[in-house]
């Protein structure tokens, strides 16, 4: 029911899936541009607190909601991106110089992604710990996992951030994402 009001409000919803959890679920929004990602996003949690408000349940946020010392899955808010250059162009050269603005920039990514994130970020639970930055091909334990299509595609596409939790603010993760792209030059 959330797909489709979603759906309806012209929100560019791509899909649901459960997650590791009892009653944890996650949906995935493929908004075009920052802003308008992170508006879609503001507003598709909107409509699932209405909804879920309409039947009597609470939607928990938090990246952790049973607590840390469960073993189980966190709350994560994967942050999918890529820019003209690294969709058109791309290449080896510019993505490790772009890893390693991520890696310099890491106490300023963790600042945005999200309250309590050293509660989700431990290094189990397909998590990286919260201090240190890795990234790897297909590696959901990384902070940065790089999808086989972007190497096959002689380093070209998207790449997903792991680290932002569910309670992160799109826009601030939006930003911080796009300032740290903005520091490495272009060839």
């Amino acid at each position: 029911e959330h797909l489709e009001l979603c759906l309806e409000a012209g929100i560019n919803h791509e899909g649901i899936n459960a997650e590791v959890a009892k009653g944890q679920w996650e949906f995935q929004i493929f908004g075009k541009g920052s802003k308008t990602c992170a508006d879609q996003i503001w507003v598709a949690r909107y409509i699932l607190n209405r909804l879920c408000e309409s039947y009597g349940v609470d939607v928990n946020y938090h990246c952790k909601p049973l607590g840390s010392e469960l073993d189980w899955n966190g709350s994560g808010m994967h942050c999918n991106f890529s820019t003209k250059y690294m969709r058109e162009t791309g290449g080896k050269d510019y993505f490790e110089a772009l890893m390693a603005a991520f890696a310099k920039n890491l106490d300023e990514h963790i600042a945005v992604y999200g309250p309590d994130n050293h509660m989700r970020l431990t290094g189990l639970h397909e998590t990286q710990s919260i201090d240190k930055f890795t990234y790897g091909i297909a590696d959901r334990g990384s902070s940065v996992r790089v999808p086989h299509s972007f190497i096959n595609a002689g380093y070209k596409g998207y790449l997903e951030d792991r680290r932002p939790n569910s309670q992160g603010d799109p826009y601030q993760i939006a930003s911080r994402v796009l300032k740290t792209i903005a520091e490495v030059p272009l060839p």
